[in-house]
């Protein structure tokens, strides 16, 4: 290809065959033919050289030069060259030290070694261009459905012709119980393209909640046209699935439009599915009449919300109690994942049981703590106070609203909340010290002593411990081990912390660390 005799208009013209060919930029081509022709022409002309080769764009004419940069002492004689010796092969007076001069040099026959090293340049090039393009294509193809014909299965992975490149269905993003054959065409959700050394990968799925969603995206097109937004999706692949959508336009039932006239737009969803059944569910702002939807078939009696904790209380009778959690806590599992909320399920039996025993132990702590007499500690609770922080916090206007509490007494309740506080402070201070707590990890911002024993007793002890954390190891998570997943227990659980705020505290860390 890179023959001496070979026409300067016929190489232009192989230029432009490999370009449309491999669909890659014509200048790429150009671009790899001189790095193949400057190392056939630095084996010639000798390595130590400086040589540039340019291809004439519009008439494919070749030049090879030697580059040779003006220096006052001449060190290198191959790279460089005094002003007076260039002045003279230039003519040119106007030149100075740092100026480079250019030295044409022969073409060159290229040998078989020559024309062979060539060659593997200009195909490496291509195929890397190649590989980046296909790239290209497909980063912007994340978040879509694709779809190919299976070419292979590999120790439970499913391997996807997708036309240009291959994509891969894990085993673990597979519908369980579904089976997939060499040859069949399948479609799956592309959930991530990753750029690697020996080219990129494309990781599909067909059990992730999106997938569900741009089914929902393809077959409904009030949903493709954003009339109706998909507000959330939850899934247990392969048996149940639950939906949540929302109207921008109130004459227009959402909840109808994805079933679609007599169930056909959900039932070709579905049979993609394999079977997998699906609770379309209409969104509200009301976040109770919501929890009760996505709870459905139940019927609920109250709804407790914490909103700072993300936790939802549900209570229910006996009767409706099975229908809430469903088959292996299923259902009550996918209305948690829907809407984003712990939920715990009580019957009102259990719900009154609850509330007595909080209400015991409240009374008793603050019995203990202000040394009151149990019918004081009642009294307090029964009217709202539950905690010694919250007599702390509180004025003795308000304490002295309720009956039999004067202002004096009022005052005395908030000097012993106060006291026994620092009393509290003092000693988790002092089982930090003893445990070793570092200061820096003490100070940081948004932990609570209660948070620094947990962790002082785990032998987290310095910032640059915490720092190396997770979210998933402070709050908890699931862990895969031999294809099954784990629930794994977080260090600061009980206090009930959202994933934001674990991930907030864990980045303020390693802004102190690594900065």
């Amino acid at each position: 290809m890179l023959n001496r005799g070979l026409d300067k208009l016929e190489l232009l013209r192989i230029v432009e065959a490999v370009a449309n060919e491999k669909s890659i930029d014509k200048e790429l081509v150009i671009g790899s033919m001189e790095s193949a022709i400057q190392k056939a022409a630095l084996t010639k002309f000798g390595n130590d050289n400086n040589i540039e080769v340019s291809i004439d764009r519009e008439n494919g004419e070749i030049k090879i030069q030697k580059v040779l940069e003006i220096v006052e002492n001449v060190e290198d004689p191959a790279r460089q060259i005094s002003l007076e010796q260039a002045k003279k092969i230039n003519n040119n007076n106007q030149l100075k030290n740092g100026d480079k001069i250019y030295e044409e040099l022969p073409q060159i026959d290229f040998g078989r070694i020559a024309a062979q090293s060539a060659k593997q340049v200009i195909s490496s090039r291509v195929r890397e261009a190649e590989k980046n393009r296909q790239y290209e294509d497909f980063i912007e193809k994340q978040g879509q459905i694709l779809s190919g014909i299976i070419k292979r299965l590999e120790y439970g992975n499913v391997i996807v012709d997708l036309g240009k490149a291959e994509g891969v269905i894990k085993k673990d993003e597979l519908i369980p119980r579904e089976i997939l054959k060499t040859g069949d065409r399948v479609k799956a959700y592309c959930y991530e393209v990753k750029k690697e050394l020996k080219g990129h990968q494309i990781f599909l799925s067909r059990a992730h909640p999106q997938f569900l969603a741009r089914l929902f995206f393809q077959e409904v097109p009030e949903i493709y046209e954003g009339t109706i937004e998909i507000k959330s999706v939850a899934r247990d692949p392969g048996s149940r699935a639950k939906i949540c959508v929302h109207s921008q336009d109130s004459s227009i039932d959402p909840v109808g439009a994805c079933v679609g006239m007599r169930g056909s737009r959900v039932q070709t969803i579905v049979n993609e599915l394999h079977g997998e059944k699906i609770d379309i569910i209409k969104w509200t702002e009301d976040l109770p009449t919501l929890i009760s939807e996505s709870l459905s078939p139940a019927e609920i009696q109250r709804v407790l919300i914490d909103q700072e904790n993300k936790r939802i209380d549900i209570i229910l009778t006996e009767e409706n109690l099975s229908k809430a959690i469903g088959r292996r806590g299923q259902n009550v599992r996918l209305a948690s994942k829907l809407t984003n909320y712990e939920i715990d399920i009580l019957t009102d039996k259990e719900d009154s049981d609850r509330r007595q025993t909080e209400f015991k132990e409240r009374t008793e702590t603050l019995i203990k703590n202000l040394e009151v007499d149990e019918t004081l500690g009642q009294l307090l609770v029964s009217e709202g106070f539950n905690s010694v922080e919250e007599i702390s916090q509180s004025n003795p206007e308000e304490i002295s609203k309720i009956d039999a509490i004067d202002e004096e007494t009022a005052k005395e309740l908030i000097n012993r909340s106060n006291e026994t506080i620092e009393k509290e402070k003092e000693a988790v201070a002092l089982k930090l010290k003893e445990l070793g707590v570092e200061e820096k990890l003490v100070n940081l911002k948004g932990m609570t002593q209660g948070m620094l024993v947990i962790l002082g007793k785990k032998n987290i002890k310095k910032l640059s411990d915490f720092a190396d954390l997770s979210s998933d190891e402070l709050i908890g998570g699931f862990d895969e081990i031999k294809g099954k997943k784990i629930r794994i227990d977080g260090y600061l659980e009980e206090f009930s912390l959202s994933r934001k705020e674990a991930d907030e505290l864990i980045m303020s860390a390693r802004d102190i660390v690594y900065k």
